[in-house]
């Protein structure tokens, strides 16, 4: 089976790398896969993806520009040269840019796709219909946010002409099916992407940590978290440190300097900036609990599932798409109503004096990672694969 990938991938920062990284790792060890053609974003000038140590079956290929309005038909002309079985995207909304029109341009590329009758599966891992576009830096503006809406509903009928479409939540499906009387979608699960060995719960590190972890400025917020923190610092009187690790959203830009300079008079906050890859077992296993201190979601938490793999505890706000996300899933946590810092505090001060309950959400977090591994999820999508090729040929 040879494998076209249209998605961003190490070193490429753009969303959804991590999540395309860990799938490909489980997919290039399965027997029926022959090669597998990354459609990968072009890197900043003074990059290269030749330095990138992959797979024998890999090939990584730069194929498209975030921004650029040609890049469906760059991802064409790549596809009807590479001439694989199957095409899966790994994508969101704003994959191939954050500006309006090549963001829109970029989701036409799975109808022009079945132009050249090759089979094609789309993860889509939010949908505009659960899209708050305020929290997500998108508009504020109440009219301009029902033109988007509306325009939103027609990329989502382009998207849904590929062959299949799969979400990680049940949710999305009920909706798509409802709204969009399809009956090509389908539910896979997002899945944990590695399972380290079983921490040891009980041992207790020299310092206590609270880490967050993405792309900050819109719906995913740390000015709470730091508030929160320092509640719980002053009232125990202990040493808790503060580990915001990521970036900007390239929507809010300067964000983190900002909140670097308003929170510069509370100690012990590190700001590690983009991880890299080799990095996370570290920050993971380094933190006591992790914090989603979001006011919205925009699709399933990839952090979550990390949280989960290595054996966190997770504080987390009860909303919509998040909440049913853990429920679904098997995943617990310390929760606080969105916006509420004393309520944050709260759920941070439980987790820290309470090491046999921190230890119970902990425990339970492993074992939901550990009965969806992304291993799994690979096999499922590689089903699906087989079958829409066999169905082709038939």
């Amino acid at each position: 089976m040879k494998i076209a990938i249209v998605s961003p991938y190490p070193p490429s920062k753009g969303t959804l790398n991590e999540y395309a990284f860990h799938l490909i790792n489980h997919m290039k060890n399965k027997s029926e896969v022959e090669e597998i053609f990354i459609l990968t974003d072009k890197l900043p000038d003074g990059q290269t993806y030749e330095d990138v140590k992959v797979h024998p079956k890999i090939k990584l290929v730069e194929s498209w520009d975030f921004n650029a309005w040609t890049n469906p038909f760059s991802i064409i002309k790549t596809i009807r040269k590479i001439k694989p079985d199957v095409v899966f995207f790994n994508i969101q909304f704003l994959s191939f840019g954050d500006k309006k029109i090549p963001a829109a341009l970029g989701l036409l590329t799975p109808m022009l796709l079945k132009l050249t009758r090759i089979p094609s599966v789309v993860l889509l891992h939010n949908i505009m219909e659960t899209v708050d576009l305020d929290s997500a830096g998108i508009t504020k503006n109440r009219l301009l946010s029902s033109i988007y809406k509306s325009i939103g509903t027609i990329l989502t009928k382009f998207v849904l002409s590929a062959d299949m479409v799969t979400v990680t939540i049940a949710k999305y499906v009920r909706i798509l099916e409802q709204k969009y009387q399809s009956n090509n979608v389908a539910l896979v699960p997002h899945g944990s992407f590695e399972l380290p060995p079983i921490p040891d719960f009980e041992k207790q590190k020299d310092q206590l940590k609270i880490m967050t972890f993405g792309k900050f400025g819109t719906y995913k917020k740390v000015e709470g978290m730091i508030e929160a923190v320092a509640q719980v610092r002053e009232k125990l009187d202990k040493e808790i440190g503060i580990v915001i690790a990521g970036t900007d959203n390239p929507n809010v830009k300067g964000y983190l300097n900002n909140v670097k300079k308003q929170y510069a008079h509370i100690p012990d906050i590190e700001f590690t900036g983009y991880v890299e890859e080799e990095d996370v077992p570290r920050l993971f296993n380094d933190a006591t609990a992790v914090l989603f201190d979001y006011t919205s979601t925009t699709g399933s938490s990839g952090v979550l599932h990390q949280a989960g793999s290595y054996g966190k505890a997770a504080i987390i706000p009860k909303i919509g798409d998040l909440k049913e996300l853990v429920e679904e899933e098997g995943y617990v946590g310390e929760y606080f109503e969105p916006g509420d810092v004393d309520g944050m505090a709260k759920a941070v001060e439980r987790l820290i004096t309470d090491d046999g309950h921190r230890n119970k959400l902990s425990k339970s977090n492993y074992v939901a990672a550990a009965g969806l591994p992304l291993a799994e999820i690979a096999d499922w999508y590689l089903l699906h694969f087989k079958s829409l090729i066999e169905a082709k040929n038939t």
